[in-house]
């Protein structure tokens, strides 16, 4: 793909110092790239440098394309409308006048009458029906905002649109809205994504990381392959590296041997007198020359060697995915964990969830899936008593733990550990900090407040505090958890869930989580009732 977006040396720092980019040069060309790192990496930032909305310290940004972005949070205003986050409120006011008969001739030769067409298209294309122009934002639900400002973006008619996580606050329909635009989009994009499914409908892949960008040709599923190639080459370097390492480990030791015999001799020697001095001193000379050499030589080897292996370890901690463990829950097969009959509730005296019966048995893994505002969130919360209902009943007969996407069990504030004995309070110390370290937050890790973490490192402090414990939650209600976590944290939170054997009730629109964590039982709202 020919250029259409070159960075050359980019340099960046955060207020605080710490450095993001340093001599970073990238090239982006006319088809669709999916841009992933972990969390902090500087994704979005990268993006806002594109966009020009970031100055580097250093470096160009160089592209004759026009560019329109997609923001991952959309803010609006009270009173704001359709045609005002379009920007043509004014020029639909003149058509309207126009039509009165109240407009001059100068405002009639300006007028655009195929500005309604295409709002109009734009908006079908981002997966909504044609809006009235004059509609307001506020009654929107934020998935259907989120369309609403990418169907603006497509109504700017750029040459590359920048995507920063799309599909966060997006239901199953705008998900797939949106799939199905990229997969027909043959202009530029850079999507900032941990949505799977979407990064299969990209030419190319481009990892960002502490040490600069790497791009893979060819969608998610090519991009994965290629990183398991690459960690397979790294683990043989690394076993190549300590066997250099072993064998100068085995001629020092030789070396060292032949010297203790050399030396045991030339005392035997000197002892018996039967050599001039100045001979033996002339031979020992040579005797500890030679050995200086070879245990110099021997010692940069085993530096050189220590050095490359110790490359391919860290090499292998970057590519390796993160694993957790969980203590076993006891959950028995066949035993009732939830239950609930005829349940209605909502907020502000509206029942959103209105006759809703189901019962959850042993560890049963069940999926609540459905549109943006079908009471997805507020069925976990009747569900847990969180919200009252005002009709039916629901029980939970286990230990059970709720993670939600901000992870609103713990206290910001305090510090990881704090955290884990306020949640665990039977826990001593050493029971603590052993069970943070299964969750790698060693040492000083544990100290951190958890309000400093990154998104990944908050989920891992969540799950610790809830399953590191001895006595383990026997269900678990999870609210979304995929959102705004990196792809690293999310394989990592499917690994972990997928070795729990409790149960599972999981609010979730990214269907290729659900898979990977071997939901049983999805249970629709909105559009159909239980399947």
């Amino acid at each position: 793909m020919p250029a259409s977006i070159v960075l050359k040396d980019i340099s960046w720092s955060t207020p605080d110092g710490t450095t993001l980019f340093d001599g970073l040069d990238l090239s982006f060309g006319t088809g669709r790239t999916g841009l992933v790192g972990r969390n902090g990496v500087g994704k979005s930032t990268l993006l806002k440098i594109i966009a020009g909305e970031l100055v580097p310290l250093k470096g160009t940004v160089s592209t004759s394309s026009r560019i329109a972005v997609l923001r991952q949070e959309v803010q609006v205003g009270e009173r704001e409308t359709v045609a005002d986050w379009f920007g043509i409120t004014g020029a639909l006011e003149l058509l309207d006048r126009i039509e009165a008969g109240e407009a001059v001739a100068d405002e009639i030769a300006e007028a655009d009458w195929t500005l309604l067409p295409r709002l109009y298209d734009c908006l079908v294309q981002a997966g909504l029906s044609a809006l009235p122009s004059d509609y307001p934002l506020q009654e929107l639900s934020g998935g259907q905002r989120t369309r609403v400002a990418l169907a603006s973006v497509l109504f700017q008619e750029p040459d590359v649109i920048l995507l920063d996580e799309p599909t966060n606050n997006l239901d199953r329909e705008g998900r797939q809205a949106l799939v199905q635009l990229l997969a027909k989009w043959r202009r530029g994009a850079i999507v900032v994504s941990h949505d799977r499914e979407l990064l299969e409908h990209m030419d190319e892949i481009v990892e960002l990381s502490t040490i600069g960008a790497k791009t893979y040709g060819g969608n998610w599923s090519h991009y994965r392959e290629q990183k398991a190639i690459e960690l397979e080459a790294v683990r043989h370097k690394l076993e190549t590296a300590e066997r250099k390492v072993e064998e100068v480990d085995r001629r020092l030791q030789t070396a060292a041997e032949r010297k203790a015999r050399r030396d045991a001799a030339g005392r035997r020697k000197r002892a018996k007198g039967d050599m001039p001095k100045i001979m033996l001193d002339a031979m020992k000379e040579r005797a500890e020359s030679t050995a200086g050499g070879q245990a110099k030589l021997a010692s940069r080897l085993r530096q050189a060697a220590a050095a490359e292996a110790e490359e391919a370890r860290s090499r292998i901690e970057k590519l390796k995915e993160l694993s957790l463990t969980f203590q076993p829950t006891g959950l028995a097969n066949g035993k009732i964990v939830a239950e609930a009959q005829e349940l209605s509730g909502g907020y502000d005296g509206t029942a959103v969830v209105q006759n809703f019966s189901f019962a959850l048995v042993g560890p049963e893994r069940v999926a609540i899936v459905g549109p943006n505002g079908s009471g997805k969130t507020t069925l976990l919360r009747l569900v847990t008593g969180e919200l009252q209902p005002v009709a039916g009943e629901a029980r939970i007969h286990v230990r059970h733990a709720v993670l939600d996407q901000t992870m609103s069990l713990l206290d910001p504030q305090s510090s990881v550990r704090d955290n884990f004995l306020r949640l665990n309070p039977d826990a001593d110390e050493n029971a603590c900090r052993a069970a943070l370290a299964r969750f790698l937050f060693r040492a000083d890790a544990a100290l951190k407040p958890v309000g400093a973490l990154s998104g990944g490192q908050v989920l891992r402090a969540g799950l610790a505090a809830v399953l590191g414990g001895g006595k383990p939650p026997q269900l678990l209600l999870l609210d979304e958890p995929t959102n705004h976590l990196d792809l690293d944290s999310i394989q990592a939170l499917e690994a972990g869930l997928l070795a729990y054997d409790g149960a599972l009730i999981v609010v979730s629109h990214d269907t290729a989580f659900l898979e990977a964590i071997r939901i049983g039982r999805w249970v629709e709202l909105g559009n159909r009732p239980e399947s």
